[in-house]
């Protein structure tokens, strides 16, 4: 009797997670069927919906009921806390399973090439956003002392890395943030943080509803300055070809116009100015010079020769994801991604056997969510094209038993599906008793205990 195809997952965020997803609404899972293990280094899964977006944005969260549902199909495994590949390797995967699929995202912050950045002071917006977001691996603490901050770029984690500095503590009690990180934010100084963008409001990559939501806080005052609007032939093509651009650009039109309130956070968002340097003192930041750019007809800019200091005490970069590297596997060291083509890894000119990637390790960390579902759709497609054609390894040791008892001779302390159920079940009640839905539990022992068969 055949045996079903067995595929092996590394990374179980919403790529990874929609990767099963169509695996499992594939013809190949009724004929001879498809059996599915998910490896994820923490403890729990959901990847960047759990440390990767803002505790006030639960709409966005809300993905996770949808990500549960396909979790909660029996053809799954989970093995969490598994690291690759100090816990597994590439090879080990293969005795054990028919292909592989990576799905590890991107966690790190992009470099950021100009003076100063290694200044106290300057901060990625990625090690920010996993103190925030509770990350088992980061400090508990956070330095808030500066009164005045900067944050560069554009897009929506520098939407939410400056509406967590703006907002108060209490604001976000409600959410799921754990104490250390409410404790953190009521000793927050800052009352004023700075926005910067080196291009104009049409190149902006906010999404109308997130920059939208800047305005709700009853303590944030947002202020765009009237001679930052400003479009060339090349902006106004986008914004007619683009309904979120025409949005976004509307949004920042009408808060340049209005008068400034008296709310006692300032927000300012700023445009056409480049970062040049960040200023520092004796080891510590003390400014930010931008150059003032002016659009080149195209959407693009070019600089000016105007230079500004902006007195600010801290800097937070905003300019982007990287993926890690993963042993093993080809790289591209200039876009951090894993060569593909259909996803499928690409040694050279020839597919690796076996192996495929999808979600930000395949191309990079831009798009929502939502966007990698094609991607996995693809992979997937082509993973089961290639198993048609009788083109994937042979495991050694394909039985469903033969990882676990790997995993357990090297004494791997993994998680399962039923210990998340657990761990979700603890951080219910930590939430309950403080009238909150959910108080995220932020070390990983504590994560591995409350995840325990009792």
């Amino acid at each position: 009797m055949p045996r079903p195809l067995r595929v092996a997952i590394v990374g179980a965020g919403p790529a990874g997670i929609y990767a099963a997803d169509a695996l499992l609404k594939s013809e190949a899972a009724t004929d001879p069927g498809v059996s599915i293990d998910l490896f994820e280094r923490m403890p729990a899964p959901f990847g960047l919906i759990r440390y990767g977006v803002a505790p006030d944005h639960p709409r966005i969260k809300g993905i996770i009921t949808a990500l549960h549902q396909v979790l909660d199909k029996p053809q799954i495994r989970l093995f969490g806390n598994v690291d690759y590949p100090s816990d597994i390797t590439l090879d080990d995967l293969r005795a054990f399973y028919d292909a592989v699929i990576f799905s590890t995202g991107a966690t790190a912050d992009r470099e950021l090439r100009i003076p100063g950045v290694d200044l106290d002071g300057s901060y990625g917006a990625a090690d920010f956003v996993s103190w925030y977001d509770g990350h088992p691996d980061v400090p508990r603490t956070w330095p808030l002392e500066a009164e005045k901050v900067a944050v560069l770029g554009v897009g929506n984690v520098a939407l939410d890395v400056a509406r967590i500095l703006a907002k108060t503590a209490d604001e976000l009690l409600p959410t799921e943030i754990p104490p250390n990180v409410h404790a953190g934010l009521r000793a927050n100084k800052a009352r004023e943080i700075h926005v910067f963008g080196r291009r104009g409001p049409a190149q902006a990559k906010f999404s109308p509803m997130e920059l939208r939501e800047l305005d709700h806080s009853p303590t944030i005052e947002v202020i765009v300055n009237p001679e930052d609007i400003d479009y060339d032939e090349g902006s106004i093509e986008q914004r007619r070809s683009n309904k979120q651009v025409d949005m976004v650009a509307k949004t920042l039109e009408n808060w340049a116009i209005r008068d400034v309130g008296d709310r006692p956070h300032k927000l300012f968002l700023h445009f056409f100015e480049s970062p040049s340097e960040i200023v520092g003192e004796d080891g510590k930041v003390t400014g930010l010079r931008t150059e003032r750019t002016e659009l080149d007809g195209t959407g693009n800019v070019k600089g000016t020769g105007e230079f500004t200091t902006w007195d600010v005490q801290a800097v937070y970069r905003a300019v982007g994801y990287l993926s890690d590297e993963l042993p093993k596997l080809p790289w591209d060291t200039a876009s951090g991604t894993v060569p593909d083509e259909g996803g499928r890894v690409m040694e050279g000119d020839e597919p690796m056997p076996s192996t495929y990637v999808t979600g930000w390790i395949r191309r990079g960390p831009i798009g929502l969510i939502g966007h990698t579902k094609g991607d996995a759709n693809e992979t997937v497609a082509n993973l089961l094209e290639d198993h048609r054609e009788g083109r994937l390894l042979t495991p050694d040791a394909p039985g469903e038993d033969a990882v676990v008892d790997f995993l357990r001779g090297k004494g791997v302390e993994y998680t399962t599906w039923e210990g998340w159920y657990r761990l979700d079940a603890a951080e219910r009640a930590l939430g309950e008793a403080e009238g909150r839905e959910r108080v995220k539990i932020v070390e990983r022992e504590g994560m591995l205990r409350a995840s325990a068969e009792r």
